[in-house]
């Protein structure tokens, strides 16, 4: 049910706001990888969610410009 709710979110959005928000999660994407090298990274699972994240915004991002 999550991510139901997160996508209709999500598809809610300009194409703006969603660029935003992928700009936000790579930068998160990039500190956890950082901190995961560091041996600071508690949840490694995280980096997981938000690869998985940043593909779904993609995914929006290119079906809304197809339409």
């Amino acid at each position: 049910m999550k991510t139901k709710e997160l996508l209709s979110g999500l598809r809610g959005k300009t194409v703006q706001e969603l660029n935003e928000d992928l700009v936000a999660a790579k930068k998160e994407l990039f500190n956890l990888r950082f901190q995961n090298a560091t041996n600071q990274l508690d949840n490694t699972s995280r980096i997981k969610e938000v690869r998985k994240q940043i593909a779904r915004i993609q995914t929006i991002i290119s079906e809304k410009s197809a339409d």
